[in-house]
């Protein structure tokens, strides 16, 4: 198996680009660099930034998309997190839900723990798993103009589960941090979902 073929896209501007209109869009991130894309890109009471639970990510949108299956739900992660979570791809599209997108920021390094090579770099294709497990849609994005053309694709609650790989560069931007405090993230969500909050 060979290095893939490094992306060039900076990670905030594919993330920023990615969320920009959002609407109903629901977003849960994995754990480190998504969540503080997600939060630079601009705070959402419709954001849910996992602070633990690495490899978690993909599964706990799923149970939302699920919850709440008139809403579009996007997971965004990297690749070191779905690499961790890679059973939950089988789980999603044997569940198919329409409503679920899965995104990966994928660089080719575990991020979080010193920019070591991970699979990705070495060759795995996360969107050719997904694809194997039964997604109907996958995608790699390697332009900032397929970016805003696949975040069409995240408004919808049907037609999924889609997973798209968008390569990025490596690189460690300065760190954007949401509030790390649980119960207030799931307070406030609960509250954008119209659920009481005691």
């Amino acid at each position: 198996m060979s290095a893939a073929k490094p992306g060039t896209l900076e990670r905030r501007a594919a993330v920023s680009e990615l969320l920009k209109d959002r609407g109903p869009l629901l977003v849960v991130t994995g754990l480190g660099s998504s969540s503080y894309d997600a939060f630079a890109a601009g705070d959402h009471d419709g954001n849910f930034y996992l602070w633990g639970a690495m490899g978690g990510a993909a599964m706990m949108g799923l149970g939302l998309a699920l919850a709440q299956p008139r809403r579009p739900v996007l997971v965004l992660t990297g690749d070191g997190e779905q690499l961790m979570g890679l059973g939950a791809l089988a789980t999603i599209a044997a569940r198919k839900p329409g409503n679920l997108s899965v995104v990966v920021l994928d660089n080719g390094h575990f991020g979080e723990t010193g920019m070591q090579m991970s699979h990705s770099g070495l060759g795995v294709d996360l969107h050719r798993i997904a694809a194997a497990a039964g997604f109907p849609d996958v995608a790699e994005i390697r332009e900032l103009r397929e970016v805003a053309a696949y975040r069409e694709q995240l408004r919808k609650a049907v037609g999924g589960p889609r997973f798209g790989t968008i390569r990025i560069a490596p690189g460690s931007p300065s760190r954007a941090l949401p509030a790390r405090d649980g119960v207030f993230l799931k307070n406030r969500f609960r509250g954008h979902l119209g659920f009481a909050v005691n």
